[in-house]
């Protein structure tokens, strides 16, 4: 093995692991004025295209373990931002479903995307680089994901 590849500024991970602390920081004063965080944005976000689904449809779509996703929600709910129910069909499984208040959120949050954008673009990337590494990271996430099935 090759010292450099023991370097910093050879690793893979490391960019991506900045780049989503810096996305997660840039995102935060716009959830602090809906008093939310970026793990339950993205619960919302999941709920706002699809609401009435199981606590197993979300973990799979956020990528996340039941045992990360629970006390999660379980805030939520005392946030009375969702309501979670048993299944009439599957008593073992458990129903996320918006609350009024959970739904008026996605109007304060339709902007936030915009504004996002606007802090990447720059004279060097343009929103079709953007949009080339999103679809880049998501073939990543789909290869990753298949390749931790393959080895549980």
């Amino acid at each position: 093995m090759n010292d450099n590849q023991l370097k910093l500024s050879s690793q893979v991970c490391f960019p991506l692991y900045s780049a989503s602390r810096l996305i997660t920081k840039a995102y935060k004063p716009y959830l602090d004025e809906m008093g939310i965080t970026y793990p339950q944005y993205l619960v919302l976000l999941v709920l706002w295209e699809n609401d009435g689904i199981s606590v197993n449809q979300i973990t799979e779509k956020l990528l996340l373990n039941t045992n990360t996703l629970s006390p999660l929600l379980k805030r939520m709910e005392k946030m009375e931002l969702l309501q979670r129910t048993r299944s009439s069909e599957d008593e073992r499984s458990v129903i996320v479903q918006l609350t009024e208040k959970g739904r008026r959120l996605k109007e304060q949050a339709k902007p936030i995307p915009e504004k996002l954008i606007k802090i990447l673009l720059t004279e060097n990337i343009d929103l079709s680089d953007v949009i080339q590494l999103k679809e880049m990271l998501n073939d990543w996430i789909t290869l990753l994901t298949e390749n931790n099935k393959t080895k549980q």
